[in-house]
């Protein structure tokens, strides 16, 4: 690897809750816009992976996703990487490829312990972190929050199955970064009503504060309230809060951010950007390979004849208001390694 090679992260969005709710568009947008024109966004099934539903889970984001960010005519795929040992691996490059040149990455619901078990040292996990390395954005929503923490809260275990309290390791995403930190979403829950409390995901504040009790203390602990984010912003040194709520952050002391808020990611816990010796080499080749060739499509004469007749039947489709066609026909153009940029009067071809 060139040892000239600078690190420059992309933003990190944890979101307490609420991915496909009207209060997360902002940050969606936010992502969109700093990911340039006609933004390439992946979406990782993972963290629902063992739900016979996790392609509909996933799906409901993506069709949320192809509503808020129509005008920014954005490329959004569902890459079902499910469960480790099967051919619908979290360490299967053929499920990953698409990570390879997206601009970013979300990963929503589910458990986050089973999302901490498919990921902690998995082939996704290494193209999350060296392409966040080289620019590209990460949206973590709920579970996906807890799961990519460095200790997970295991929360099916102990509010449905009645395990005694406990944490278990997470899956570290921000570890190259010397963060130690627990993000617990759902902060400010109230599901359980007048009768039972559910906040701090869903633990209550007595459990929680027992939980606390039995994490290291080096710990930091950031609660995101729901339909809420965090946005990391390493460039600037800086967290931003979207939404609707407040983050809390319990370190040294509690401190409490509205929504519009700023404060400095050194908040969080003393961190650092990683060294090149940390980076995971033989990903970022591969991330650095698959960019070089993208651009080298873009140059290219242009569509084959099969692209052009694909493109105008997807265009009949549209305007026949035949959706479900029209997106059948512009997943094969994808896969053909072009997007189509509709308009009013008419589309564009463009490379992926």
């Amino acid at each position: 690897m060139e040892t000239s090679l600078k690190i420059s992260p992309g933003h990190v969005v944890m979101l307490g809750s609420g991915e496909t709710l009207p209060s997360s568009g902002k940050a969606h947008e936010y992502i969109a816009q700093a990911s340039g024109e006609n933004p390439h966004i992946v979406i990782l099934e993972t963290p629902a992976g063992f739900e016979p539903n996790s392609a509909t889970v996933a799906g409901k984001i993506k069709e949320f996703l192809d509503r808020r960010l129509q005008n920014y005519k954005a490329t959004i795929e569902v890459l079902p990487a499910r469960k480790r040992g099967t051919p619908l691996s979290p360490d299967n490059l053929d499920v990953l490829t698409p990570m390879l040149t997206a601009d970013s990455v979300l990963m929503g619901p589910g458990s986050p312990t089973y999302a901490a078990r498919q990921l902690r040292h998995s082939l996704a996990l290494r193209l999350m972190q060296a392409g966040h390395f080289l620019g590209k954005h990460m949206f973590l929503s709920s579970a996906s929050t807890l799961g990519l923490s460095r200790f997970t809260m295991p929360v099916y275990e102990i509010y449905k199955s009645g395990e005694d309290l406990h944490w278990k390791d997470g899956a570290d995403f921000l570890r190259p970064f010397g963060f130690n930190l627990a993000v617990i979403p759902h902060w400010n829950n109230t599901d359980g009503g007048a009768e039972l409390d559910t906040s701090r995901c869903y633990m209550g504040e007595a459990r929680f504060e027992k939980l606390l009790e039995i994490l290291p203390g080096d710990v930091t602990v950031v609660g995101i309230d729901e339909h809420t984010s965090l946005v990391l912003d390493f460039k600037l040194g800086q967290c931003k809060v979207l939404g609707n709520g407040t983050v809390t952050v319990l370190g040294d002391n509690e401190q409490v951010y509205a929504t519009g808020s700023s404060f400095a990611l050194d908040e969080l816990g003393v961190w650092k950007l990683p060294d090149i010796a940390e980076m995971p080499a033989a990903e970022i080749e591969m991330i650095q390979d698959a960019m070089t060739e993208k651009a080298k499509r873009a140059t290219v004469a242009g569509p084959s004849e099969e692209v052009v007749a694909l493109a105008a039947s997807r265009w009949a489709a549209r305007s026949a208001r035949d959706w479900a066609k029209a997106d059948e026909l512009r997943d094969q153009l994808q896969a053909l390694g072009w997007k189509v940029l509709d308009g009013k009067d008419g589309y564009e071809l463009e490379p992926n």
